[in-house]
């Protein structure tokens, strides 16, 4: 079983963006950055923030570019550090699962998730890891483009915030390799 070397986390920069649904992932990278001691610094050559974690040598990256450009980024960290995709974690929101749902996989599809799909191409393949957090569906798929760009309701933001912890405890064993325990942890716990 291969163990995590990147954790990316998706959303879109600037300020007008950052407490809005799509920025879930981001969300999470950056608490486990705070966590672990990790500064993220502005990386031009990377179009991202990107920090290291000591503890395990593997790197942290917020692309800064908008979603739909996400790949590049991580195509281009995991092209110089020689990352396969299997040892890429990339955290998103999932309008599939209720807020407070948080979900690991290993490749599937993208379910028309931009930042997915960009670093699905740049990659080459589906392989990667997705740490996935709830953020609910809005009902109506022509509203979906105006929902993920807006914020949660104090209480879905509790609920996110709640698997974000979650996940947050989980990534450990990702960073060491048990993606296994990982998933039967954080998915065990997600049951009522």
């Amino acid at each position: 079983m291969p163990r995590i070397r990147l954790i990316v986390g998706l959303g879109n920069p600037g300020r007008e963006y950052e407490r809005t649904r799509h920025n879930a992932g981001a969300w999470l990278l950056g608490r486990f950055a705070a966590q672990a001691g990790v500064a993220l610094k502005r990386e031009a050559r990377y179009q991202a923030l990107l920090g290291r974690d000591e503890a395990s040598g593997a790197w942290l990256l917020e692309p800064q570019t908008y979603m739909n450009a996400s790949g590049r980024s991580v195509g281009l960290l995991a092209g110089f550090f020689k990352i396969p995709a299997e040892e890429i974690l990339v955290a998103h929101d999932e309008l599939d699962f209720a807020p407070g749902v948080a979900k690991l996989k290993q490749g599937g599809g993208v379910a028309g998730h931009n930042g997915l799909k960009d670093i699905a191409a740049r990659l080459g393949t589906l392989d990667f890891w997705r740490l996935r957090l709830g953020i609910g569906h809005p009902g109506e798929r022509s509203v979906v483009a105006d929902y993920v760009l807006h914020k949660p309701s104090p209480e879905d933001r509790a609920a996110i915030d709640g698997a974000i912890e979650r996940a947050l405890a989980v990534l450990p064993l990702c960073l060491a390799g048990d993606l296994q325990g990982a998933m039967l942890k954080l998915h065990t716990k997600d049951k009522p």
